[in-house]
C-alpha cells in the first residue's frame, strides 16, 4: 500500500524541478541580452546564511576618570586613533559611560570613557558620578586623569579615595603636559599618594605611548570583570527624539542603571551599548542621543551625537524607534523612521508611556498613526512602559520578527514564479505602444531583502510599488524594508 506521505514528497519534488527547469530556461534567455559584469556577478549570487554566534575570552576593561574637563574624551579619542568620542570645551559633554574597542601593541582591550567625577554632587551631575563610580568597579584597570596646568585639587583627592577603595590598579596622567616645562609642573601631582605621573598630551599625543606601554602591564590578558564577549548578538539600535525614554528602557532591559536618565532632554551623548538577555538570548542594544532637529542646524556636542547616532544605527540590524504617546507624532518622529528606512535596517515602533494614556488621546493617536506613519504599516508595533518595564517582554518577537523578515531570502525559482503569476494577472500597462516585460528575477541581498528585475523597458514606479506591497503579501516581510530595483537591458545586436 502506499504512503500518501510519499505521494507529496514525490509532488515537492516534481515541483522543484520545475522550479529549477523554469530558472534554467529563464537564464538561458538572458543571453540574447546586453550584460554586464555586475549583471553576471549578481545572476551567480549563492544564498549566504545569517552569522554564527561565536563565544570569545572578555576583553580586559581599562577606565578612565578624573574631575570635569581634564580632557579625558580628548584622550580616549588619541587611543582609539579616531574622533569617537564628543569633545567640547564645555565641562561635563560626557555624561554616561562609553565602551569603545581599543587595540595596542597587538592586544585588544575594551577601553570605557566616563563622565566627569565630582564628589557632593546633585541632579544629573550625581548620576553622572555613579557612572563613573560603576565603570571603576567593572574594570580591570584605571587611568586617572588629571590637569597638570590646575595641580591637585580637593576634588582630585576625593577621587583618589574612592580608586583606592576600589583596589584597582590606578595609572596617575598628568594631562596637558605639552612640553618638558609641564613635565617638571607635574611633579606637583606626587601629593596624590599614587606615584609617579605619567605626563602626556592627549590633543598632540606627546606621551601616549609610554602611558599605553604601562597600562598593557596592568591588564590581565583575560577581564576579571567583564562578561564573555559574544560575537554574533543581534544588534539593536534605540532611538528617538530627546526624552522619550530611551535610556530608561535601556536601563530596564539591562536591569541595572547602565546610563544617565533626567527629566532634562538630551543626557545621553555618545551611543551607549550594553549586552543583554532579553527574551532567552542575548542581544547588543545601543542606547542614541536623541535626533532634535536637522543636522545642519545643529552646533557643539548636539551636532557630533547626532553623528554618532547616525554611525550607531549602521552598526546596528534593527532599530526600535520610540515614540511617546502622551504627545501628538511630530515631524521629527517620522523623520527618524525615515532616517532608519534609508539605513535599510529592520525596524520596530515601540510606543512608550502606553499606562499613561486616555481613551481621547488613543483616538487621536491611532489617527495620527494613519496619517503620519502609513508608509510603514508593515513595522511590528509595541506598546510599553519603559519606567516601570510593562510589556518589555513583547519587544523580543517584535525584534525577532523583524530581523527575521530582514534575514529573508526568496528562492530564485520561486520568485520568478511569483513574477510570472503576478505579470500574467496584471500585465505593466503600455507605453509608447510598447510593452516591458519582466526577463528574469533574482534576489541580490539579505539585510534588507533587495530584489533586480532584469526588463526590457523602464518599469512604472506604481507597478514597482505594486509588486512590493504584493511581495509583502505572499512573503511577510514584517518589520523590514524590501528594495525593487531593475535592470533595463537591450537585446544584442545579431550578427550577419
Amino acid at each position: 500500500m502506499t504512503d500518501e506521505n510519499d505521494f507529496a514528497s514525490d509532488d515537492a519534488i516534481d515541483a522543484a524541478e520545475t522550479e529549477e527547469a523554469r530558472v534554467s530556461a529563464l537564464r538561458a534567455g538572458l543571453a540574447d541580452y546586453e550584460l554586464d559584469d555586475e549583471d553576471a556577478a549578481l545572476l551567480d549570487l549563492a544564498d549566504a546564511g545569517p552569522d554564527a554566534i561565536r563565544i570569545m575570552p572578555a576583553l580586559p576593561v581599562l577606565a578612565i576618570v578624573g574631575r570635569p574637563n581634564v580632557g579625558k574624551s580628548a584622550l580616549v579619542n588619541r587611543i582609539l586613533g579616531r574622533r569617537e568620542a564628543v569633545v567640547e570645551d564645555t565641562p561635563g559633554v560626557t555624561r554616561d559611560r562609553v565602551s569603545y574597542k581599543a587595540e595596542w601593541s597587538g592586544r585588544q582591550f575594551t577601553l570605557v570613557d566616563t563622565g566627569g567625577w565630582e564628589p557632593d554632587a546633585r541632579g544629573i551631575d550625581k548620576s553622572v558620578a555613579q557612572q563613573a563610580e560603576i565603570a571603576v568597579d567593572l574594570a580591570d584597570a584605571v587611568l586617572f586623569v588629571v590637569d597638570v596646568n590646575v595641580g591637585p585639587t580637593s576634588t582630585d583627592e576625593h577621587v583618589v579615595r574612592m580608586l583606592r577603595q576600589s583596589n584597582r590598579p590606578v595609572l596617575l596622567v598628568a594631562n596637558k603636559s605639552d612640553d618638558s616645562r609641564k613635565d617638571l609642573e607635574a611633579s606637583s601631582l606626587w601629593s596624590l599618594g599614587l606615584g609617579e605621573p605619567i605626563p602626556v598630551s592627549a590633543v598632540h599625543g606627546r606621551g601616549v605611548a609610554d602611558m599605553l606601554d604601562l597600562a598593557m602591564e596592568k591588564l590581565p590578558e583575560i577581564s576579571a570583570v567583564a562578561k564573555e564577549e559574544i560575537g554574533g548578538p543581534r544588534r539593536v539600535a534605540i532611538l528617538g527624539r530627546p526624552n522619550v525614554g530611551k535610556s530608561s528602557l535601556l536601563n530596564k532591559a539591562a536591569g541595572e542603571e547602565r546610563v544617565v536618565v533626567n527629566e532634562m532632554a538630551g543626557t545621553t551623548r555618545d551611543p551607549v551599548d550594553e549586552q543583554i538577555e532579553l527574551g532567552g538570548r542575548v542581544w547588543r542594544f545601543v542606547d542614541t542621543a536623541g535626533i532634535r532637529r536637522r543636522v545642519h542646524l545643529q552646533q557643539g556636542a548636539d551636532f557630533y551625537a547626532t553623528l554618532r547616532t547616525q554611525a550607531a544605527l549602521e552598526k546596528a540590524e534593527v532599530a526600535v524607534v520610540m515614540l511617546d504617546v502622551t504627545e501628538p507624532l511630530s515631524e521629527q518622529d517620522v523623520r527618524i523612521v525615515d532616517l532608519v528606512l534609508e539605513s535599510g535596517r529592520a525596524l520596530v515602533l515601540a510606543f512608550n508611556k502606553w499606562d499613561q494614556l486616555d481613551d481621547e488621546r488613543r483616538r487621536y493617536l491611532e489617527r495620527e498613526i494613519e496619517q503620519d506613519l502609513a508608509h510603514v504599516d508593515w513595522a511590528p508595533r509595541v506598546n510599553i512602559s519603559a519606567r516601570t518595564g510593562r510589556h518589555l517582554e513583547k519587544l523580543v518577537p517584535a525584534l525577532e520578527q523583524a530581523l527575521e523578515s530582514w534575514d529573508t531570502r526568496i528562492p530564485t525559482g520561486k520568485l520568478n514564479a511569483f513574477i510570472a503569476e503576478i505579470v500574467a494577472a496584471h500585465p505593466h500597462p503600455l507605453r509608447g505602444g510598447k510593452q516591458p516585460r519582466i526577463l528574469f528575477a533574482t534576489q541580490a541581498s539579505t539585510r534588507p531583502p533587495t530584489f533586480v528585475l532584469f526588463t526590457t523597458g523602464f518599469l512604472d514606479p506604481q507597478y514597482r510599488r505594486f509588486i512590493t506591497r504584493r511581495l509583502r503579501e505572499d512573503y511577510g516581510f514584517e518589520g523590514s524594508p524590501i528594495q525593487v530595483n531593475m535592470r533595463v537591458r537591450e537585446k544584442r545586436e545579431r550578427r550577419t
